[in-house]
Order: C-alpha cells, then structure tokens, then sequence
C-alpha cells in the first residue's frame, strides 16, 4: 500500500475469533479492514487468506470468492495471493451519507471443507465536498430603527463529509453594520447575523454581503452565499401635491363616471408610511359630495351626479392627501372645476324584457329583450346609433320601428363556461359633440343537464386492516355535476357482479348520499388479500347521466394469530417433550431446540424465545433466535437427575401474542444414554418423518393458495399491462425468522429478512448492516397494486 503512495491506511483485527458449525466442517471467522474513499481501482485492501491463516495454494481448489450481497461488487479476491482489493471506485457518501461510520459487510467462503468468513471493510472519508448552501441568495429585511445588537437567523451550510472535514468556520465579507455569530448544535454550525450599529434607509437602502462557510480539510475548502439586507422604511416624510391649485375644465351634463381629474402627491418614504389616502377637505358643501366622488386610493376625482351650466358654473373642491402610518402627516390642495355649455339632452334607452332567463342549449336567433331608444333633441342629435359593449354572444335586429331594437343570441351558450352575462348598451347621438347613454342589465342562462358525474380520480386506493368491525364505514367517495340543481343532485349504488365478485360485493353497501362505504363482514388478510369493485354515481336528471369509478382494496395484516409450537409435541397434542442427556457432557451441548411459526407477516410474525422458568439458571441457555437450548456448564454429583425447562415463545406484533412449550431434562448415566439411544434415534426418526410430513401439507396448502389469489388478482386486473420486476436472494442458514412479506407501498416491493441484528420498528436502508434488501418494482399501472404474501416461519 505505502509503495504505491496513495492516501490510504488499512488495519485488519479479529472481531470475534473461530468458531465451529455444523458438527466441525464450517468455520466462521470475521475480519475488518478500513480504506480511504476514491482509491484507485485495483487497490489492495489486506490479504484475506494470510490473516485467515489460510494455505494460499489451495485457494484456487478450494473456489476461495466473495458470496453476493450488498455492494460486494465494489470489492474482488485474487485467488492467487488471497488479497482482497478495489473493484470500482467507492463514494463514502453514496454509500453512507450521514452515518458516522461507514462499514461494508463481505461474506468470504472456502470449500472442502466449507468454511465462511466476514468481512467488514470500514470506508475513510476524505475532504472531496465543499460546503453548500441550500441558496445561493438570501433576503432579510431590517427596520431603519432596529436597536444594535439584534440577531437574525441565516442559512447554515452543510457538508456531506463528516468529522473534521465537515463546516468548521463561517466568514462574512467585510462592512461596517454587520457581524456574525456562530452556535455550535450537535450536528452542524448555525450562522446569526448580528446587527453592529443603527441603520438608515435614506443614506442605503440595500446591503449586498457574502457569508462564506469554510470546512476543516487540508486544503480547506468553502462555500459562499450572497445576503441581501433591505432597510425598511420610518415615517419621517410628509406627503406633497404637485399643485397647490388644479384647474380644471367640464363639459355640462358629462355622464356619471366621467373622469374630472386625477391628483398626484407622493411621500419620500416607504410601505404603509408612502401610500396616499385621499379624501374631501371636512368644511365642504354637500353638493359637492352628491355631484362628485373621489377614489381615495388613485386620487380619481370623477363625476357622481350631473352637472348643469345654468345651476352652477364653477366648483371649488378641497382635497387632502394623508400617508397611512400610525400617526399620519397629511397635506392640502384645491381643485377648481369649470362647467362648459353644451348640448345637454342625451339619448334615453327602455329595456323590455321577455324573460331574463335564456336555456344554455337555445338555438341562435332566440329573442331575449326589446330596446327602445329616443332623444329630445332633433336632426342629427337625435338621431341615434345603438350597440352592445364587448364579447358576448348576443346581438342587436333593428325593427321595422325606427330606433327599435331586438336583442338576440348569435352563438351557442354553455352555462358551466359563463352562467351569466351583464350586456350592456350604448345609445350614441350625432351631435357635435355626440351625447352617449349605457344600459346595463343581466341576462341569466339556465341550466340543463349536459354532464355526468365525475370522480376525483379513478382508481380509488384503499388499505384496509383487517378485523373490521362489521357494518362500520371503510372508506368513502365523491362525484361532482358540475350541472346545478337535480341535474347536480348525484346517487351512489355499488355494480354488481358475477360469481366470486358478487360474493364480495354482496359483503359492502354504500349510503345512497354522501357515498360513504361500509363492510357488512369482517375481512380477514389470512383469506383474501386484495379484491376490487365499483361504485357507480348517477344524477337526477332527465335523462340522468352516470360513470362509475373502481376501488382496489388491499386488506393489511394484523397480529391475530399467536405462535404454534412444532416441536417438542406430545404425543396428545400438547407442547411437551422430554430430553435425555449424559451427564458428563460438557458446556455448550445442545440439549434440544423448540420449533414455531406464526401464521402473520413481518414483525407480527417473527419469534422470539425465552426462558419462562427453569429449574437450575446456571445449567442452561436458550438462544432468543433460535431456540436452541443448550447446557451452560458441566453437570456435578449434587445436580437433579431432572430439570423442568418452560420456554416463551412470542412473536413482536405491537400486542405480542405467545405460546409456551415444557421441556423436561433427564441426566442419565453415559451407560444409560447410550442403551437409550438407540431406542431415542427410531422413536426421534420417526418423529421427524411426521413433522416433516405436516410441513409438506402446510407448505403444499400455501402455495396452493397464493397460486389462486395470483390467478384472481391477474383476472381483475386484465385490463392494465403490469410490467414486476422481482428477484430473490437465497442465502444460508440465517438464524430468525423469514418473512418474506410485500407491502402495499407506490413503487417499490420489500422482501424483509428479520434477524438477531435488528431491532422491532427500525429503518433500514439498503447497504446498511443488516440483513435487508429492497427491490424496485416497476410498474406501468397508474395506481398501486398490493401484492399477497404468505410467510412460514420456522428457526432450524
């Protein structure tokens, strides 16, 4: 390693020595190693073969070779020197990104004799990431009058490196307002942005600085992020107008609406402390206030009566304009408005309407109002021109009748796009100036039933657990008509069947209603995994319209089954057995071993043993995982001849379910032991020919059950393209308990193998040190597909 030069350090050191199995021809060893990150390929990590004490020369017979498994690929055995080395570039925090150490497991197997060895191989972090911030800019916004010294939150940078080589240091470029504040927590280095000395929005608006993290490597490396401080605004400014006096000129009879003039004040400052509210001085005229209105957000001062020549020729109007701070400067200005003689008769329009209401599928052409326009005046100011403002599908007919109207539709309408229309109508004089009036009125179109429900999405998805209380709600659905009224008004029913889907859909009722479901049976996962139907949604219309929608039910696992003891059982069915032993056997001897299994899934199904009572501590142990109950110490003279052993066994469901088994233990004489076990080996063979015999029909059943609930689940499903993608993994003799359970889960399939190593409701990851493997399963169905598993369990 050193006369290659690279960066790199490995160590090897036994972890928990050589043991035997399986009566002496395998033996388990355990090695651990360590190598820095990014190593070239082709690297040497430690010589497998010389620290196993194995004869090199054989290895090549003895098909010395890495057993597959998780990321073994990154590593390769040379069978001619037995060193272990890089087989592709290793990314510590690809592999273990946020784990302080990062180990991976090899399992390293010799044959004739068969012998399996871990390896454990610890991957170094080196500084090859920089620190980086989740922005590359942030925003704060500070008050001019903040007090010195106030802290503000900025974003922390992170490092995928860990240790020293993660962010160490914050800096922040050079100013004379601004400081920062580190507080250490116990994952990362939190940033604070301390204000030095008061702010002033007038002299800067905008400080642009940059925090630059630095982490702890040699050479360091670092990131930045830019700040951008905006000061808000004090009031401190009072408004202006740009004129004292506005001066401004109006045609009499100038219709309602009209704009006169619109004022102008600004103020220096900003937010609530700029905006203008602008009102009527307080000592005005109440004519003024009936003739004219002002917009006290715009300044608009427009015209809200008419205004006559003859009455009046001139208005004088004082205006305030005040900012909106809590204590508000206000500042004043007048307007003077001079009314010009014009011609002052304008044109006059009558709607008559046969019916506001119009059905959304009438033909064109149908007649909806009459109009009727005149003007006082004559000649070319009273003759007038009519027409109708924007897009709307409407038209005027003039009549036989001079300045007679028909107002009728000129395209098709659809109430669900515009349920009502505001037409409205100008009449147009030709007068010099010509003279205007608009009419305004709403025409409402009506309703008929053109949509059928539709559902929020199809299909519906429902996970439900088993054991359901019979009659009580499992789920619930919802159409909408986008019609109104009984065209709107929708009705659920479920479709029935035939054959094995009405047998299930005969077990559900949905509320006519409010489209709630209910299950008239309790399901059990045991016996059906996953079935499907649909709800079919119908409006009130005439003549109604309906769709329907289909929900996939999966039915989740419970713990409702406790452990059945296997072994030992007596010969009236109860678990009870008994065990002859010589009594110079030594510590370690193993006496018998219980045998159970659990009829559920995952940890509802996986076992544990344990000790309920015993007659002597000290003579024997039972393996938690196992059941192997073995002696923990030489028998003496002045031990019992009989021993009465009550195992535990319990599975791991969130209200864990047992079974017990007894054990009785008999120390015979060696003599003894051997006479009887001659009689033991054909009364034990024929024992196990049984149980053998049971497992083959449980075994056979299964199966033959899950091929079925396959066949019936393609069946329902024959309509999409379901593209599984499943591999299984065999590996041996693992102590445990094997559930081989698939979750409902969108978009991947678990196969979960729970041993002594891991924990009741710990996460694992793939690559983690456990004996976990997660499959993708890709799938082109929209939806997700539970998948039924059947589990038998039995620790050997």
């Amino acid at each position: 390693m050193g006369e290659r030069g690279q960066r790199r350090r490995v160590s090897c050191w036994w972890v928990t020595g050589i043991f035997l199995l399986c009566c002496g021809e395998r033996i388990l060893a355990q090695l651990r190693y360590s190598v820095s990150e990014e190593v070239q390929v082709g690297s040497p990590v430690g010589n497998v073969a010389k620290d196993l004490g194995l004869d090199i020369s054989t290895l090549t017979d003895r098909r010395f070779r890495i057993v597959s498994g998780p990321n073994h690929a990154l590593f390769q055995l040379n069978q001619n020197n037995g060193v272990l080395y890089i087989g592709h570039i290793v990314d510590r925090e690809e592999l273990c990104d946020g784990i302080k150490v990062c180990l991976i497991n090899l399992k390293v197997v010799v044959e004739s004799p068969l012998e399996i060895h871990y390896v454990g191989v610890e991957i170094l972090d080196v500084n090859d990431h920089s620190p980086i911030f989740p922005e590359s800019e942030q925003q704060l916004q500070i008050a001019e009058h903040t007090p010195p010294g106030t802290r503000f939150k900025i974003h922390a940078a992170r490092d995928p490196d860990v240790g020293l080589q993660s962010v160490r240091l914050y800096k922040l470029s050079p100013n004379n307002f601004f400081d920062t504040e580190i507080r250490d927590s116990e994952e990362d280095k939190i940033p604070f942005l301390v204000l030095k000395k008061p702010l002033d929005r007038e002299q800067k608006s905008e400080h642009h600085l940059v925090l630059t993290a630095l982490d702890g490597g040699s050479p360091s490396k670092s990131g930045s992020l830019n700040l951008t401080i905006t000061v808000l605004d004090a009031n401190d400014n009072r408004p202006v107008f740009s004129k004292e006096i506005y001066t401004v000129t109006l045609d009499e009879n100038a219709p309602i609406g009209t704009l006169v003039i619109q004022l102008n004040a600004t103020d220096l400052d900003e937010g609530s402390n700029s905006e203008i509210e602008y009102t009527f001085g307080k000592t005005q005229k109440r004519k003024v206030y009936d003739t004219f209105e002002l917009d006290s957000v715009t300044g608009e001062i427009r015209m809200k009566g008419n205004v006559d020549f003859e009455d009046t020729e001139i208005y004088r109007l004082d205006i305030q304009a005040s900012d909106k701070s809590d204590l508000p400067w206000t500042a004043e200005s007048r307007v003077v408005i001079k009314i010009k003689d014009v011609n002052d008769n304008q044109p006059d329009i009558e709607v008559t309407s046969l019916s506001n209401i119009v059905a959304e599928d009438s033909k064109p052409g149908t007649v909806i109002s009459l109009i009727s326009v005149t003007d006082k005046d004559s000649g070319l100011n009273g003759k007038v021109i009519c027409k109708i403002l924007g897009n709307v599908p409407f038209d005027l007919t003039p009549s036989i009748e001079e300045n007679m109207y028909s107002l009728v539709t000129k395209g098709r309408l659809d109430r669900e796009i515009v349920s009502h229309y505001d037409i409205t109508i100008t009449a147009t004089d030709c007068g010099d100036p010509p003279l205007s009036t608009v009419k305004s009125f709403l025409v409402q179109v009506a309703d008929v039933n053109d949509n059928r429900p539709l559902f929020s999405q199809n299909p519906f998805e429902l996970y439900l657990v088993e054991n359901n209380v019979p009659g009580g709600s499992i789920y619930s659905v919802s159409a909408a008509d986008i019609d109104l009224n009984e065209n709107a008004a929708i009705a659920y029913h479920i479709a029935r069947g035939n054959g094995l889907h009405r047998d299930i859909t005969s077990f559900l009722n949905v509320n006519s209603e409010n489209g709630h479901i209910s299950a008239l049976k309790s399901f059990d996962f045991e016996n059906l995994k996953t079935f499907q139907f649909q709800v079919v949604a119908t409006d009130s219309g005439t003549p109604s319209l309906s769709s329907n929608v289909t929900v996939n039910v999966f039915i989740l696992d419970q713990n409702d089954n406790a452990p059945v003891i296997l072994y030992p059982v007596s010969s009236n069915g109860s678990a009870e057995g008994v065990e002859e032993i010589p009594r110079n056997v030594n510590a370690g001897h193993l006496v018998t071993k219980v045998r159970a299994y659990d009829a559920d899934i995952g940890y509802n199904g996986w076992l544990l043993f344990s000790l309920q009572e015993v007659t002597d501590h000290s003579l024997f142990g039972l393996d938690r995982y196992t059941g192997q109950i073995r002696t923990l110490r030489s028998f003496t003279e002045t031990d019992e001849a009989q021993h009465k052993l009550v195992i535990l066994v319990k599975d791991n469901g969130n209200v864990s379910l047992s079974a017990t088994a007894t054990v009785i233990v008999k120390v015979v004489e060696p003599k003894e032991a051997f006479a009887a076990s001659d009689v033991k080996s054909a009364t034990m063979d024929e024992e196990d020919n049984n149980v053998t015999f049971y497992l083959m029909i449980t075994l056979g059943s299964v199966s033959t059950l899950f091929l079925i609930s396959i066949i019936v689940l393609i069946a329902m499903q024959c309509s999409k393209s379901t593209d599984y993608t499943s591999k299984y993994l065999q590996e041996p003799n693992y102590d445990g308990t094997l559930c081989h359970s698939i979750q409902y889960r969108s978009g991947e399939k678990r196969y979960m193998l729970v041993g002594p190593r891991m924990s009741v409701g710990s996460t694992i990851v793939p690559g983690s040190h456990a004996n976990t493997l997660m499959l993708p399963d890709r799938r082109t169905m929209t939806g997700e597909t539970g998948s039924m598993s059947n589990r038998f369990t039995e620790s050997f």
